[in-house]
């Protein structure tokens, strides 16, 4: 489900959503993502229809402050990788 960007992406920025390492390797960070039923999103715009689906107060909100928020990890690609633990 993951792709090889995402989880590099993940293994290299999860410091930004937890104070320590959840995972070390991809097949680590696979089966966390899965737990976590973490999202993948195509661009910003499926970033707000995700948080807004969610009830989430996003309201006011810049496209670049939604991409900043540190649940969400941007994709060198493009795409956008949500993480609610």
């Amino acid at each position: 489900m993951y792709d090889k960007q995402i989880l590099t992406c993940f293994l290299e920025r999860q410091g930004q959503l937890f104070r320590e390492p959840v995972a070390q390797t991809p097949e680590e960070a696979e089966e966390f993502l899965e737990d976590c039923m973490a999202v993948v999103c195509a661009n910003i715009k499926e970033v707000r229809a995700y948080f807004k689906d969610e009830g989430a107060d996003i309201t006011g909100m810049s496209d670049a402050e939604l991409a900043d928020a540190q649940e969400v990890f941007a994709v060198p690609d493009g795409r956008f990788l949500i993480v609610e633990a």
